[in-house]
């Protein structure tokens, strides 16, 4: 019999801090830093929060104007956080890393949407802002990784070329990882979503092979377009 999800209250959203809460102790009792993650779990609250007022609005304007802005701000937002723990001239890098994610994630945007999902119109915010979020995201994570590597292993005095494949395959670990666990360790978002809203597992298992493929493919192509452009740099 399958059961549909419930509308969560925000008491019962408040529980779900419980754990959270647990690690916090442990950062206090361990006199480890916690300014930071108090930060993030406030931004995370605030953001998710508005979030859910600016999409209600997104999606009932179906306009392509106001959805190719809002990819835009995408890409401009993820390519500066990618930077954060880069130890080089953020404003320096910026250019590179809003090209490196901007040209994958919009290569396989275009290929899923028009390719596999053939969504009408283009600019479907529901099925297009999600898929984005998560491209632009991952291709964020790929280029951090890559960066803060390569250039930690050219202050070491390493060539370029060999800088570039260490840092090119230190950013694809989570990614191969995720590959292997799939399925055996995890359920991932997209296919745990699914089930959850009751779509059968068989639907859902090919909607996450789709999404492991455009998330695998946005950490490779970006990471491989910034190291070549770091090329440029040096």
């Amino acid at each position: 019999m399958e059961q549909a999800l419930t509308s969560i209250s925000l008491p019962r959203l408040a529980i779900a801090f419980i754990p959270v809460m647990l690690v916090l102790v442990i950062l206090a009792r361990w006199s480890l830093p916690q300014k930071r993650t108090w930060h993030a779990l406030v931004r995370m609250l605030m953001q998710l929060m508005l979030v859910g007022y600016v999409l209600s609005y997104i999606f009932e304007s179906h306009n392509a104007w106001v959805i190719g802005l809002l990819l835009l701000v995408m890409i401009v937002f993820s390519s500066w956080i990618a930077l954060n723990n880069i130890e080089a001239p953020r404003l320096r890098l910026f250019n590179s890393a809003f090209i490196a994610i901007a040209l994958s994630s919009l290569l396989i945007l275009l290929v899923i949407t028009q390719g596999v999902l053939n969504i009408t119109p283009w600019y479907h915010a529901q099925t297009l802002v999600p898929l984005a979020g998560m491209v632009f995201a991952n291709g964020m994570n790929s280029v951090s990784l890559c960066g803060e590597r390569f250039f930690a292993e050219s202050a070491r005095g390493v060539s370029y070329l060999e800088a570039r494949n260490i840092a090119f395959k230190a950013s694809m670990i989570p990614n191969v990882n995720a590959l292997f666990a799939v399925g055996i360790v995890s359920l991932p978002g997209m296919m745990t979503g699914q089930i959850l809203a009751g779509v059968s597992p068989f639907i859902a298992a090919r909607y996450q092979i789709m999404v492991m493929c455009m998330v695998f493919a946005s950490a490779g192509i970006a990471s491989a377009i910034f190291l070549m452009l770091m090329n440029k740099k040096n």
